[in-house]
């Protein structure tokens, strides 16, 4: 089970990250259930981010899959074309979103990220995933 200084623990990291290339960002954390635990909005980062970073750890949760390889399988003619306009326009297929597993596999969470290059979200996210330890 994904706890409250899990999520911060990730975030730090995250941040830590993010901070070191020079690239403000929104990061988010959601438990098992694809409920938000925790976020942050950098100093200078985007806002229309915020809801991006939340919705790329929906996604990455709701299908156990990061948001890259998502993004990799949902173009025109690829198995999950048109995905992202399901759920609600949830559902995220840019990098950035990464599930969290627990020691056995299985995925208790997720984290976003959201602010830069695709790149960018996607170092921020690996950086902050590392550092899950459950």
């Amino acid at each position: 089970m994904l706890k409250l200084a899990d999520a911060r623990r990730i975030i730090d990291a995250a941040e830590k990250k993010a901070v070191e290339i020079g690239q403000p960002m929104n990061i988010a954390v959601v438990d098992e259930g694809a409920n938000l635990l925790a976020h942050i909005r950098m100093d200078n980062a985007w806002i229309g981010s915020i809801n991006i970073a939340i919705n790329k750890a929906f996604t990455s949760r709701a299908f156990n899959i990061s948001t890259k390889e998502l993004a990799d399988n949902s173009q025109p003619g690829d198995q999950f074309y048109g995905i992202h306009v399901s759920n609600h326009d949830r559902v995220m297929i840019f990098a950035g979103g990464i599930p969290l597993k627990d020691s056995k596999g299985n995925v208790i969470g997720a984290i976003g990220v959201s602010g830069g290059s695709g790149v960018q979200d996607q170092t921020v996210a690996e950086a902050g995933a590392s550092a899950h330890t459950c």
